[in-house]
């Protein structure tokens, strides 16, 4: 008889080799708990019976660094560029001086040339007891300003949209690295086994494309599932999916043998990252077929709820569609959601008639959302966010009815999650070109997101090429001051 000595820590290589076909017993149980069901728990609006995951892998929700405010997050993402001055960013100067030369110095690189001040075709008012100016282009969001938190100093550094979005989504403009979502995943784990811990619902496919929802770096099983893509209507959206024509007990057959397959080859090459990527991809495909399926479909929500997102209308189908979905994958514990209104926002010309349909289509599913969140007692510890890559510069371009491409000085806002209801931070100058007062870098925008999520941004880090990373780099000030 043969005496094996072994280490007390069991090595990512040696549970491979110990577990043999043991990796698909969990999707089993969900499978089972799906065949009861037998297809009648979606149509009825019974959510299927969570499967008790208690095995340790990469989505297992960790511990926070500190107590968080947010359990989650929905990042509504407006591809383009909103202009800040038509919005939410009101300039009593920008109308006096309609026509006239901007007083100061302009960017020296600029995306394109600008000539005089063009003041904003809409009206302002302001609304609720924060008493926040609001365009007249979002009068349901104008309804719900006292949720909400704005920062409107906030800047970034690059005038390009395939570099901005990259600084929004990654925290760097030049170089691969790991998505906000990719790496709040990676900190906290999700809280369904059964589904994706990150999902970007209709994502871009340009201006970055994958780079934008990719890990990078980063195990793979943090990369974003994306859920539909730009393009396509998201009633017509679907996650990539085994063939539905095959019985579920072949799928794990075949399964079984392809993990075993993979494991004899970590077996002779060694840990091999995107081998065992590839496996959890296997492994959680197969396991969201007992409860994606229930997710998805929005057959069972009432007719007031459809009404509230906008769902019944044609202009606002598109995006109120994203935003249920939104909530609905929240509600079943993905960490991190996307939804992206694509591409839309990027009015160097027509800005009447562009900027007056984009609000038009996002509108009512945005305050849809954050009063259904409201209502379902969501909303304290989801943190919602509504911003673009950049914002639009206060200055005309071509035929005075545009705006060039302004990343010195835009407006996001944010809500629930632990943020201050009905507040402001920031500001941006006179006419609303450069941040001004109390300055947001991006990196400060990511720190602080980390930060109401319980996660130090200074902590979160993964050792690639020699050195650690971060999402913030070696930058990045939590900004407290918009913490409630």
């Amino acid at each position: 008889m043969f005496c094996h000595h072994r280490q007390t820590a069991t090595t990512r290589r040696e549970m491979l080799k110990s577990c043999g076909a043991g990796f698909g017993s969990m999707a089993f149980m969900g499978l089972l708990a799906d065949r009861f069901f037998n297809g009648v728990a979606a149509a009825d609006g019974v959510r299927p019976p969570a499967l008790d995951v208690t095995a340790t892998g990469p989505l297992t929700p960790r511990a926070t660094h500190f107590p968080p405010r947010a359990k989650r997050v929905i990042f509504l993402f407006m591809h383009g560029g909103p202009s800040q001055v038509d919005t939410f960013d009101y300039k009593p100067l920008l109308q006096r001086d309609d026509g006239k030369p901007f007083p100061g110095d302009k960017p020296r690189v600029q995306f394109a040339q600008t000539g005089d001040l063009l003041a904003s075709p809409w009206k302002f008012r302001q609304h609720g007891e924060c008493g926040a100016w609001v365009s007249e282009l979002f009068p349901n969001v104008a309804e719900i300003v006292d949720d909400l938190c704005f920062v409107k100093s906030l800047h970034g550094s690059n005038p390009a949209h395939g570099a901005a979005l990259l600084k929004i989504h990654t925290g760097s403009e030049t170089l691969v690295r790991p998505s906000m979502g990719s790496w709040i995943t990676y900190g906290l784990g999700s809280e369904n086994q059964n589904l994706p811990g990150f999902v970007t619902i209709s994502p871009t496919l340009g201006h970055g494309g994958v780079s934008n929802f990719s890990s990078a770096f980063l195990p793979a099983a943090h990369h974003g599932t994306p859920y539909g893509r730009t393009g396509v209507p998201s009633s017509e959206a679907e996650f990539a999916h085994m063939n539905a024509g095959v019985d579920k007990d072949v799928q794990r057959a075949q399964l079984d043998l392809l993990g075993s397959l993979n494991r004899e080859r970590l077996l002779r090459t060694g840990d091999d990252a995107a081998l065992e990527g590839r496996i959890e991809a296997f492994e959680l495909a197969f396991r969201m077929q007992a409860e994606a399926p229930w997710v998805v479909d929005t057959g069972a929500e009432s007719e007031a709820t459809l009404k509230l997102y906008g769902i019944d209308e044609k202009e606002t189908e598109d995006f109120g569609r994203q935003c249920l979905l939104a909530r609905r994958f929240s509600e079943a514990g993905v960490r991190f959601v996307q939804c992206t209104h694509s591409y839309k926002w990027d009015q160097h010309g027509d800005l009447r008639n562009m900027h007056e349909r984009n609000s038009k289509e996002v509108d009512k599913p945005i305050a849809g959302l954050i009063r259904d969140l409201k209502s379902r007692g969501m909303l304290d510890d989801t943190l919602v966010i509504w911003g673009g890559e950049f914002g639009r510069t206060p200055a005309a371009e071509g035929d005075k009815d545009g705006r060039d491409h302004n990343p010195h000085g835009f407006t996001w806002f944010m809500a629930g999650g632990g943020v201050k209801p009905g507040f402001s931070f920031g500001a941006t100058d006179d006419y609303g070109w450069f941040a001004a007062e109390d300055k947001v870098h991006v990196h400060d925008m990511h720190a602080t997101i980390l930060a109401l999520l319980g996660i130090d941004h200074l902590r979160l880090t993964y050792h690639h090429a020699g050195r650690d990373h971060r999402l913030t780099d070696v930058h990045g000030n939590v900004v407290r001051e918009i913490m409630a």
